[in-house]
């Protein structure tokens, strides 16, 4: 499932408040149909750290300088006691990493001893030591070189087809997104103003948002740059903590109406499982 949208849209604090690294302050987040927000027992708690994990956004300042990439890995394998042996630990950390394009030998070493796209890949092997179901994939090759970012991203769909994992796909890169994404929500001032299946929402944006995010993507042909249609969306996104009222998005949208102003728009099912939220449908 990827998730878009411009900076402050609250892609991260999505993720981060559905894996409880923030306390959602409202709502509820079921996963698997057990609920995982407000008070949990330790048994839904210990569900949640083992089947839940996160690939966070820079690879350097999530791993700890003062260990080496055994101890980085394993460290959810300690806290949960999975594994019967010292033995058994190893064994799973050398396969993690073998399965990342990382060798056994890489295991003593620390963090600064590898190059970016490597530790991003420590990050990921971190990630699914522990078999998880659901990884959260916070911006996870936006500081990565392009040709690093095809091999992560590569190297992703190869694990989610082996081990069968879901992801939650958060990035700015609308063309990196296609490529990786079943199904895409597209994020406005903290709330989904259009969802749909990956290849639909590509040939068919409904929302003037999603027009406007498809429009901004870089053409390198000069001749089909000039003859893309102009998305029309101006301004910059304004403060979330004073949102405007009825459809965030009308202070830039081109046809906004009088309802917008005034209306909150549900996200409602247009055909075919394409859903937005906007007035101008419906």
């Amino acid at each position: 499932y990827g998730l878009v949208g411009e900076s402050v849209s609250g892609k991260t604090t999505t993720g981060r408040s559905i894996i409880r690294l923030y306390d959602a302050t409202d709502g509820e987040v079921i996963f698997n149909g057990k609920k995982i927000s407000g008070p949990i027992d330790k048994a839904t708690r210990d569900y949640l750290r083992t089947n839940m994990q996160m690939i966070f956004q820079n690879p350097m300042s999530c791993l700890n300088p003062r260990k080496k990439v055994i101890d980085i890995i394993g460290e959810g394998l300690d806290a949960h006691h999975s594994y019967k042996s010292r033995e058994e630990r190893e064994e799973k950390i050398y396969a993690i990493l073998e399965k990342v394009g990382l060798d056994r030998e890489h295991a003593t070493r620390f963090p600064h001893q590898f190059s970016g796209g490597q530790r991003q890949r420590i990050g990921i092997a971190r990630a699914l030591v522990m078999l998880p179901q659901l990884v959260i994939a916070d911006e996870c090759i936006s500081a990565l070189d392009v040709s690093i970012q095809a091999q992560v991203v590569n190297l992703m769909r190869d694990l989610q087809d082996e081990l069968g994992i879901t992801y939650l796909f958060i990035a700015h890169d609308l063309s990196m997104v296609r490529y990786v994404s079943d199904d895409v929500g597209v994020m406005y001032l903290g709330q989904l103003v259009e969802v749909s299946e990956s290849n639909e929402i590509y040939k068919n944006p409904l929302h003037p948002y999603t027009k406007g995010l498809l429009g901004s993507i870089p053409i390198a042909n000069p001749k089909l740059a000039r003859m893309k249609e102009k998305s029309g969306m101006e301004g910059d996104i304004p403060s979330p903590i004073d949102p405007p009222s009825g459809c965030r998005f009308h202070t830039r949208c081109p046809y906004a109406k009088d309802i917008c102003s005034q209306q909150v728009p549900q996200l409602k099912d247009v055909g075919n499982g394409h859903m937005t939220a906007c007035h101008l449908y419906g």
